[in-house]
């Protein structure tokens, strides 16, 4: 939160609830919604007034996320991320700021759905949702994971008991499966694909966020469908692949978290340093409402949890985050992106486990305001995952489009691309 400063008397109205630059729109809602989370798993209620002050500057004009301002770069995930914050505070009972009816969170979650599924494009690829909504936005062309992995269908499905969201669940998996954006093997799942070559040619890059925001869809509906087999296959099916793919990036760094497509060499740009914070989220939230993988889930985020830890030691404050768990400690990369996915990773464990050892009780709600119906997790079960494949495919200088906004350049991990070991102590500090 010391990061966030566009709170304050003279900040543009069109700015509050946003985060400085270079992060786009879309992070800030991303930021809102862990701290929705981290409210909801520890009860601390200081940064309520301010999170509910952020999501409702920046609802637009018609109430569903779509700000004027932003629109030179609005695409269908980054108005799916705030999306997806008024989810969580729907599904924990976040509170209503006074004034505002009770169903405010749930009005603006449905708001947005509302305006993403008549963009469902027939045109080309026989289906799908577009990476960006405006025609003169780069990326135009681009149908990727995130954003139709982000219609939020299958949250909207377990909460309401609509069976039009399970339809449209059903409808983005079939669609991301036809043109091979999930891979029915593996379920290794790819970035996007070209519309004007009608989908037939993809981006094989392997982000983490984009399994995991599915992993959350399936397990909400194998929840929702009390336990069916098509729900839990493809729960299970992209556990394992987060498992096999986002985790133990060398043989003394088991069980640890890692963004295999940037992370190693250095190439992460400001969107993908957040990208393990929404494994980790999404995740856990995950065993949850599909209990059976809770063990699974347990194991991996506590080590995750622990190397993150001996990584958030810079800055003048010692407690700084840095991106790389793996090295053993601070590796001079800090900003939000590496502070929020320490914190989810951390408080991710929260949510699995209390301070008795025994599982919490922060199930997500549902418009009758009951548990889910099959048995609680039990952190000590697990399931085989197995051996580790990562995929070869790495993205190229030119061409791979990365979906937080903007097209994905190789840099050079350098001191003077992180000059966090001060700055960000400086800041913290101050």
């Amino acid at each position: 939160m010391s990061w966030y400063q566009n709170n304050q008397s003279s900040t543009a109205a069109t700015a509050i609830g946003t985060l400085p630059a270079p992060h786009y729109w879309w992070e800030a809602g991303a930021v809102w919604a862990g701290m929705i989370d981290y409210w909801a798993y520890t009860n601390d209620t200081s940064y309520v007034s301010t999170v509910q002050q952020a999501l409702l500057a920046q609802v637009g004009p018609t109430n569903d996320y779509m700000m004027p301002a932003y629109y030179f770069s609005l695409g269908n995930d980054d108005q799916a991320f705030w999306a997806l914050a008024v989810l969580s505070a729907v599904e924990y009972g976040f509170p209503v700021p006074d004034g505002q009816e009770s169903t405010l969170w749930r009005d603006l979650a449905e708001a947005v759905f509302n305006t993403q599924w008549p963009r469902w494009d027939t045109t080309s690829c026989n289906g799908g949702l577009k990476w960006q909504i405006f025609e003169s936005n780069a990326g135009y062309d681009y149908k990727n994971s995130i954003s139709n992995g982000g219609l939020i269908a299958a949250r909207l499905a377990r909460y309401t008991g609509n069976q039009t969201y399970v339809d449209w669940a059903d409808r983005t998996w079939n669609w991301m499966s036809a043109i091979g954006l999930i891979d029915p093997r593996n379920y290794n799942v790819y970035d996007g694909s070209d519309d004007t070559l009608n989908c037939t040619e993809l981006d094989h890059t392997q982000w983490s966020y984009n399994p995991a925001m599915l992993l959350y869809g399936t397990a909400m509906l194998y929840n929702f469908t009390n336990g069916s087999q098509i729900w839990e296959d493809r729960t299970t099916g992209l556990l394992e692949a987060c498992a096999n793919n986002f985790f133990s990036p060398f043989d003394n760094a088991t069980n640890i978290m890692y963004e295999p497509a940037c992370e190693p060499d250095g190439t992460c740009n400001t969107d993908q340093f957040s990208f393990k914070a929404y494994l980790a989220r999404w995740m856990s939230k995950s065993a949850m409402v599909a209990p059976y993988i809770a063990g699974s889930v347990n194991k991996l985020l506590t080590q995750s949890a622990q190397a993150a830890a001996r990584a958030c030691s810079g800055g003048v404050s010692g407690t700084t985050c840095g991106q790389r768990w793996y090295v053993g400690g601070y590796d001079g990369s800090c900003g939000v992106g590496q502070e929020l996915s320490a914190l989810e990773t951390v408080q991710g464990l929260l949510l699995l486990l209390d301070e008795t050892g025994n599982t919490t009780r922060r199930y997500p709600l549902t418009s009758e305001d009951v548990s889910i119906s099959i048995a609680a997790p039990d952190p000590t079960s697990t399931f085989t995952i197995p051996p580790r494949t990562i995929a070869t495919e790495q993205p190229t200088a030119t061409t791979t489009a990365e979906s937080g906004g903007e097209v994905w350049r190789p840099k050079l991990f350098t001191a003077a691309l992180f000059p966090c070991a001060l700055a960000a102590g400086s800041h913290l500090a101050g």
